[in-house]
């Protein structure tokens, strides 16, 4: 099946490791230029040579959600500049993958707000295209209860009901807006490994709530995003897809 994604630009953010990392591995694999940042500098020169093999234009940049809001912005459109525009906007920044889910103000920061001023940035360039799209990362965490009260599992919900909204505010413009909420995903040096060695009882609780009998990789989170950001996708907006293996336990309307 043909995505559509040949010559598309995407940007994308905290690309080098887990979820980020195959999707932007999978976004080049289908002919896109890829503009990611991540805040090690070594895995981002590693990912961007890696993905440089298929061909297309690859801009991998070292940066840190630390370094502020205007920052932030200073990148995106230097992203934006460097590809030549924007069709795609994926935020994967989270303070999941910096260790800081209990924080709220990061969590405001990095989901959130890395969502919000990416769009503020991108609006433009994305209406432009003809074909926007955007896709926003939550999580399963944040339409279920989840272990503990915390800034990421309240801010993921709020994610869903702002990409919700987003979908009908920016539909005139021709940007399709949706949401993926992958349940609990595990990787070499992600949390859920972290947490295998440290709390082996939550681990092992957790892995015997799928459905499917056993934890998903990123590698099986990135198609999704990759299709819903693509004009293979072109009538979908507003919706939040969950991949979880069946780890929550609520019916899907």
């Amino acid at each position: 099946m043909d995505l559509g994604l040949k010559g598309k630009k995407v940007i994308l953010t905290g690309g080098s490791r887990g979820i980020g990392r195959a999707t932007v591995e999978l976004f080049a694999a289908e002919g896109a230029d890829v503009a990611f940042c991540s805040r090690n500098a070594d895995q981002v020169a590693e990912t961007a040579a890696a993905i440089a093999r298929h061909g297309g234009k690859v801009v991998g940049s070292a940066f840190d959600m630390e370094s502020g809001h205007d920052a932030y912005r200073a990148w995106l459109r230097g992203a934006a500049d460097q590809l030549g525009g924007c069709d795609i906007f994926v935020p994967m920044i989270s303070t999941s993958g910096a260790g800081a889910t209990g924080d709220w103000h990061k969590s405001l920061d990095y989901d959130i707000l890395g969502a919000v001023i990416g769009v503020e940035v991108l609006e433009d360039a994305l209406a432009a295209s003809g074909s926007g799209s955007i896709v926003l990362l939550a999580s399963t965490a944040g339409v279920e209860t989840f272990i503990v009260p915390q800034g990421y599992n309240a801010l993921k919900g709020a994610l869903i009901v702002y990409a919700g909204q987003l979908s009908q505010a920016l539909g005139a413009k021709g940007i399709r807006v949706n949401c993926v909420s992958p349940g609990p995903i595990k990787f070499p040096g992600g949390n859920w490994e972290a947490i295998q060695g440290a709390m082996p009882e939550l681990h092992d609780s957790t892995e015997a709530q799928f459905a499917l009998g056993r934890w998903g990789g990123p590698e099986e989170v990135a198609p999704t995003v990759v299709f819903l950001a693509s004009p293979a996708s072109s009538f979908t907006t507003g919706t939040n897809v969950v991949i979880d293996g069946g780890y929550t336990k609520r019916v899907q309307f």
